[in-house]
């Protein structure tokens, strides 16, 4: 007698749509999705003057990530899925904890730090970014200025899994004492671990530190200095005074800034063409493209704000562009462009 044949199973991919089955598995639970990550808030918690930390819990679509990278979260305003990218500390395989400061006009900022309740469930993205730890233990230099504390906690915490083999400091710097996120935390953690000084470096108040550019960053000899591996994260300003002050005088330098830098050598205006549309705009030349759609009332897509998510990558069809980080111009047509992080030269064509 022959055996009886089973039908071969079926993915529900081959019979319904992703969106059609997110829909009514939403009814049951907005966690179920057929491919999309999904994250909800499992309670938020203060952080800090202006900041709260939001702890999440993903679905089995996201696939985790590494200490110091980033992720996107899609927040729903108004109908609107408005997007902003988090550098999150994981706490579990499936949990995470994303911190957010306010920003004076930010509607995200102000509505995940102040009015997000649990339940609320987000679109997250995979993890993105390649701001790490060196591959092996090496003294380590950290310099974080405002948010840029973030990955820090996320590396730092990493790091303590195991005892020290390496001498790390910490620097972090913010305007006033009551704005430090983690502040116990972190002195938990150098109270715990001999190898690593944590320095809060408050630029206001009784007793002000100096900032990055002068300061001695715990009087350092030089000969330790050249073996330490230095990681920024802040302000561009931040960064890029960072930088200055350590060229050459250490083993390695690794940085991210999350707002763009200012450029005063371009002046002026250009037209700028928005293929699509047919429609027209005048727009400064020593401003990143995404800045400038923005303040015309236009709200093209975009994640990090930082050059490293590509979500805001769109076609340059013709004209001359600038990235704002390295200097670099460009005007080949046809090319993927980052709207975030390149201001234009010439007259510009894009295909947004």
């Amino acid at each position: 007698m022959n055996a009886a044949v089973r039908p071969p199973l079926v993915s529900p991919q081959r019979w319904l749509s992703p969106g059609l089955f997110d829909f009514w598995a939403g009814k049951l639970n907005p966690l179920w999705t057929l491919q999309q990550p999904m994250a909800r808030l499992l309670r938020r918690e203060p952080a800090g003057e202006g900041a709260s930390t939001l702890v999440l819990r993903t679905n089995r679509h996201w696939r985790g990530m590494q200490p110091g990278q980033h992720v996107t979260l899609g927040v729903e305003l108004d109908g609107r899925i408005l997007q902003r990218s988090y550098s999150p500390t994981l706490l579990g395989r499936r949990e995470l904890a994303i911190t957010v400061k306010t920003v004076d006009g930010g509607r995200v900022s102000h509505h995940l730090a102040e009015q997000a309740k649990p339940g609320t469930v987000f679109h997250i993205g995979q993890a993105f970014g390649e701001f790490s730890l060196p591959a092996h233990p090496a003294p380590l230099l950290l310099l974080a200025a405002g948010s840029g504390i973030t990955p820090m906690r996320s590396l730092l915490r990493n790091l303590l899994q195991s005892p020290l083999r390496a001498p790390v400091d910490l620097f972090y710097w913010e305007r006033d004492a009551g704005r430090f996120n983690f502040a116990d935390e972190l002195a938990a953690m150098a109270a715990g671990e001999p190898q690593l000084g944590v320095h809060l470096c408050a630029t206001r108040g009784s007793a002000p530190a100096l900032r990055v550019d002068q300061h001695a960053l715990g009087a350092l000899e030089p000969s330790a200095l050249l073996q330490r591996q230095v990681l920024a994260c802040g302000p561009d300003g931040f960064v890029a005074a960072a930088r200055a002050r350590l060229q050459g005088q250490v083993a390695g330098f690794q940085a991210e800034a999350f707002t763009p830098p200012v450029v005063s050598d371009l002046t002026g205006t250009v037209q700028l063409t928005l293929a699509r549309s047919g429609r027209q705009l005048t727009v400064p030349r020593g401003q990143s493209l995404l800045e400038s759609l923005e303040a015309q009332g236009i709200k093209p897509k975009h994640g990090c704000r930082m050059g490293i998510c590509n979500t805001c990558t769109c076609t340059r069809m013709s004209g001359g562009t600038r990235h704002l980080r390295t200097g670099e111009e460009q005007g080949e047509p046809a090319h993927p462009l980052r709207i975030c992080i390149n201001a234009p030269t010439t007259d510009l064509v894009l295909d947004l």
